[in-house]
């Protein structure tokens, strides 16, 4: 587990199953988490079970879903991943989606990526860290931005981090 003062992030579980198959039903989530990609949702419980088997199998050398949980009261309310991690390379994609409506604006998600960020960078030898969102979602963009990322060629590209942390970059 990785606690900060907000969130904990913890290995996803079977049974967290439930949440995602809500927050990838909930038509605001989906809009902010994806531009409105109708890849992501709405979906039924057999497919996220299907995606579930799948996740669960991860191996964390190459890529993980975690959960978020609220610290206050020990709710999931949300996911935080990476992917296409290659180490030789040094570089990873990360991603943080809060699907609990009730939690937005509150610092959770910026929590979360700090969190999952620095865990990957004290754990593999990595000089950039991206991430994507669609230009509409300004407040992943406000996020991303206060965590250090910056903005690399324009709307659509993805993001990096540097190894000191202090340079980085946010599609736009």
């Amino acid at each position: 587990m990785i606690e900060g003062k907000l969130v904990r992030l913890r290995a996803l579980r079977a049974e967290d199953a439930e949440h995602h198959l809500r927050w990838r039903n909930d038509p605001e989530v989906v809009h902010w988490a994806t531009g409105g990609d109708p890849m992501f949702g709405p979906v039924t419980a057999e497919a996220v079970g299907l995606a579930f088997e799948t996740m669960l199998r991860l191996i964390p050398r190459e890529s993980a879903v975690l959960t978020v949980e609220d610290l206050a009261d020990g709710t999931v309310i949300g996911m935080a991943d990476y992917r296409d991690l290659d180490p030789y390379a040094g570089v990873v994609t990360v991603g943080v989606t809060i699907g609990e409506r009730d939690r937005w604006g509150h610092g959770h998600g910026s929590e979360a990526l700090r969190l999952l960020v620095g865990h990957l960078f004290g754990s593999f030898p990595l000089h950039r860290v991206e991430l994507d969102t669609w230009s509409g979602n300004t407040r992943a963009v406000r996020a991303f931005t206060r965590a250090g990322f910056r903005e690399e060629g324009g709307a659509g590209v993805r993001c990096w981090w540097g190894a000191s942390g202090t340079t980085g970059c946010c599609s736009g």
